[in-house]
């Protein structure tokens, strides 16, 4: 027997109807926001995520599906959504009318990762991005967003964490101070964050190896370097998250995986996960649109873990699972026949109805009938 592919899964029946509940609320609540929803394709071409998540970062260097097509141009299975949207909203000038556009979109994503409890090598997420509104009040509706989501899942100890990267013009001193602690520490760095902390330092702050995560305790903070818009920017971001009485927490060391972000960074965490305990992320990617040859248009956004959302809303596949509302059982030939117009009249009316087809007992239609939940 052929088996499934490590690191992907089967959503099945009841599963299936479990996702759809919960795309449906969160669909009707984006909406509410005004987001519109966009479908991009599974692949594109491997420049785009080069380009925009970074060359030095663990999804381009390690994870990324990448292969050439016939031509030999390299193609890649979309590793993240955002980059695929921005290209989208350049390609098509989505800003043309109006820059301030605001769209999301749901589909799997793929990464060559380690499998483990609720990463998966083909995972869902759920992006909303919003473009051409630099206020950090937009950041702060996204999380508030998210937190009013994981409530209406009932979701009760979702937290944000959130933190600022700065922007081109204050970074390069924090860069240069954070350089200068790596030197000293470099000794307990892994490999791979002793390669990086030459090219992109930004990028160790970013490892999950026990042993970098340890030297890097005391490394300096990007808060206290930040110049006095970002400063402004970032306390604006509070004081919003305030007045929403949301709870939050400020982590120094929240840079997220992707090299395009700027300013506001931030998660949503929740116990329920164990170490693996992100459940959203996202932040502000002002630089982004320019870089892959658009205007200069600020944006921001999230992606949602949809397999790791489905694990802690409480919610079980087998109450969400379909039952049909009535079973039709027929003995012998004109009943049958008679059973099977009725069965697609009813169905083609909007009535769940399932049927025994063939020759059976009365005795085995009915034990069909309780197989199948019916009434």
């Amino acid at each position: 027997m052929i088996q499934l592919i490590r690191g992907f899964k089967d959503i099945l029946p009841g599963e299936t109807e479990l996702w759809k509940h919960i795309e449906k609320i969160a669909t009707s609540l984006f909406e509410d926001f005004g987001f519109k929803e966009i479908r991009i394709p599974i692949m594109e071409h491997t420049e785009l995520f080069a380009r925009s998540i970074g060359e030095d970062t663990d999804i381009v260097e390690k994870e990324m599906y990448t292969f050439p097509d016939r031509k030999g141009d390299l193609i890649t299975l979309r590793p993240e959504a955002t980059a695929s949207i921005v290209r989208a909203y350049i390609q098509h000038k989505l800003y043309a009318a109006d820059p301030v556009r605001k769209f999301y979109t749901i589909g799997p994503m793929f990464r060559r990762e380690r499998p483990q409890k609720g990463r998966y090598r083909q995972f869902y997420q759920i992006n909303a991005e919003a473009f051409g509104v630099a206020s950090a009040y937009m950041d702060a509706q996204l999380i508030f967003m998210l937190l009013t989501l994981f409530s209406r899942l009932s979701v009760t100890d979702a937290h944000a964490h959130v933190n600022s990267l700065g922007c081109p013009a204050c970074r390069p001193a924090f860069k240069a101070s954070l350089s200068q602690f790596l030197s000293s520490r470099s000794d307990k760095l892994c490999e791979d964050c002793q390669r990086r902390s030459a090219k992109n330092p930004l990028r160790v702050l970013d490892c999950k190896v026990p042993s970098c995560r340890e030297a890097m305790r005391d490394a300096p903070s990007v808060i206290d370097s930040l110049c006095p818009e970002c400063g402004k920017h970032f306390q604006i971001l509070q004081d919003s998250l305030k007045k929403l009485n949301v709870d939050f927490t400020i982590d120094k060391s929240l840079v997220r995986g992707l090299d395009y972000y700027t300013r506001t960074t931030f998660e949503i965490q929740t116990g329920a996960l164990g170490a693996q305990n992100a459940v959203a992320g996202g932040g502000r990617y002002d630089g982004l649109v320019k870089v892959l040859g658009g205007p200069d248009i600020p944006a921001t956004g999230f992606a949602i873990g949809f397999d790791r959302l489905t694990e802690i809303t409480g919610l079980k596949a087998s109450d969400f699972e379909q039952k049909p509302d009535v079973f039709i059982a027929a003995l012998g030939e004109k009943s049958q026949a008679a059973a099977f117009e009725w069965n697609c009249a009813l169905a083609a009316a909007g009535v769940k109805a399932e049927i025994a087809f063939g020759d059976s007992s009365l005795k085995s239609q009915m034990k069909r009938a309780d197989r199948v939940a019916a009434p």
